[in-house]
């Protein structure tokens, strides 16, 4: 009887299932069930790879995903429609594909998976108007958190605090958590998180995969899409499998998690992955979720506390748990006003060596060049490198978001731009973070070895041998006294600023501007 009625519906309903290309959970319960009334629509789109000028890696990584994905599908009994970019109905708009393929098949029901980015979400949610069928959302099946929780855990208080946040998300979970109290008795194992990798330490390579995307990155080309950095088309590293996923989360956690915790903020001319997981793309694509991630890592910690410490597990759990929970909250709370946000009313544009990494400060050049070369760079790199830079320099966080967008693999709205113009350049002046992460060059020196050797001298605030850091952080501390003084953050700082002497002062303020006049050559 149930397949009889079963039946009957598919003779009456034409279902068209829209999958946008950072959608690709192969657990979702869409794909539980065939059946012969769905088509599933994935697209490949100049609106998208058009919107941002993306990293050639990130171009090839969605579009392997997305094709292995299809063919996941199609694998597993599913109907698809996969339109390809060069495709001669590929109208190149999410929406007008959309509209074709409905008055072409005579789809009678829409249905898709809430977007992650505002712009898509408004996109759909207009569209939805427009068409004179029966249209229904469902939630991807992702995140551990509604759009709507983050709202209602924060309601009547007047900050976001991500500490707050992450105990309620360890509470309602049982993550680390022994009953009622934390695992170890302690929530949160940050400062046990922060040691610089030493000279006769050695980094773990990465796990890589040397995929032969040539074919993609042609079609890529051939359409005209503009992009940057290199593309590894025929050894792509990168995962683009739920499988392939799997393993990279499996490597970290057998051999690189046991040093992770301690290093996470360590940088190093000697590796570009160090101990860090890099599955940041394959969580962004939904290939994996984050409750296994986490789940995974607790077990390892809970079967063999001798080879796992607590604050090695703290420290990754939080990650995922607090900060990517926290990051996605508050972009639904706070846009689409959190996107124009420009709390110092900086201007400047990015130095073009941000795009060619030709830079002689050591610390910016590999950070970047790092960036061009594996379309990664670690969480350390962004805040304390190229974004604690553009901060100091003033540059218009429209610049800084653009950069940031494009130039890596993991760079989706929701937790680019909250990172970016919230954390890291502090221009919604304070919904993220509670001061700037701003440091001088001292900072950069204890955490890398990209001083030595450099330039310029960590040391030196003023002359020809002087690095910029130094020089440009007492310029912003300075400029910005007025929004700054009062954050009880900062005060220690202002304090010091007042003790030097009004001639060192001006030096330091007069090195400022002449690095501000030869950004171009810095």
């Amino acid at each position: 009887m149930m397949h009889a009625e079963r039946k009957k519906r598919s003779m009456k309903n034409k279902i068209l299932r829209l999958i946008l290309g950072d959608q690709l959970n192969y657990q979702h319960s869409w794909f539980r069930e065939q059946r012969p009334d769905v088509t599933y629509l994935m697209m490949e789109m100049r609106q998208e790879t058009d919107y941002a000028r993306h990293h050639a890696q990130k171009l090839i990584g969605f579009f392997a995903a997305m094709y292995n994905f299809v063919a996941f599908l199609r694998k597993s009994g599913h109907q698809v429609i996969y339109l390809q970019l060069q495709d001669k109905k590929n109208l190149q708009s999410l929406s007008e594909n959309i509209k074709s393929l409905i008055a072409e098949n005579g789809f009678t029901h829409f249905e898709y998976l809430l977007p992650d980015e505002f712009r898509v979400d408004e996109q759909l949610k207009k569209l939805s108007k427009e068409i004179n069928i029966e249209v229904s959302s469902s939630d991807t099946e992702h995140f551990i958190t509604k759009r709507e929780d983050f709202q209602e855990i924060f309601s009547g208080k007047k900050k976001y605090l991500m500490e707050t946040f992450y105990r309620k998300l360890r509470q309602r979970t049982g993550v680390l958590m022994d009953g009622d109290e934390p695992a170890g008795g302690r929530w949160n194992y940050d400062l046990e998180n922060r040691k610089p990798f030493k000279s006769h330490q050695k980094a773990i390579p990465p796990l890589e995969f040397n995929h032969d995307y040539k074919s993609i990155w042609k079609e890529i080309t051939k359409a005209g899409v503009k992009s940057i950095g290199t593309p590894l088309d025929s050894k792509f590293p990168w995962p683009t499998t739920r499988k392939e996923s799997i393993s990279v989360l499996n490597y970290f956690l057998d051999e690189l998690l046991t040093h992770f915790g301690e290093y996470q903020d360590a940088m190093t001319s000697r590796s570009w992955s160090l101990f860090h997981s890099r599955i940041s793309f394959s969580l962004n694509t939904k290939m994996i979720s984050p409750l296994e991630v986490i789940k995974k890592a607790e077990e390892r910690f809970r079967n063999n506390p001798e080879h796992y410490t607590l604050p090695q597990v703290e420290g990754f759990i939080r990650q995922i748990l607090g900060w990517r929970e926290y990051m996605r909250g508050i972009y639904w709370a706070e846009m689409p006003q959190f996107s124009n946000l420009n709390f110092f009313e900086h201007k400047r544009k990015l130095p073009a060596w941000f795009w060619t990494g030709k830079t002689k400060m050591a610390c910016l050049h590999q950070a970047i060049t790092q960036s061009l070369e594996h379309a990664y760079a670690h969480h350390i790199q962004r805040l304390m490198v190229t974004g604690n830079f553009a901060l100091l320099a003033g540059i218009n966080p429209d610049e800084v978001d653009e950069w940031y967008h494009g130039i890596y693999c993991d760079a989706i709205e929701w937790v680019e731009i909250t990172n970016t113009r919230g954390m890291s350049q502090f221009a919604d002046g304070g919904i993220v973070g509670t001061k700037p992460y701003i440091s001088s060059a001292a900072y950069i020196n204890k955490m890398s070895d990209h001083c030595k050797g450099c330039t310029y001298d960590y040391k030196i605030k003023t002359g020809e041998k002087a690095c910029p850091f130094n020089s440009l952080y007492w310029n912003f501390l300075d400029n910005h006294r007025k929004k700054l003084e009062n954050n009880p953050r900062m005060g220690m700082m202002y304090k010091v600023w007042d003790k030097m002497q009004a001639n060192e002062k001006e030096k330091i303020i007069l090195q400022a501007q002449k690095f501000f006049d030869e950004i171009k050559i810095l």
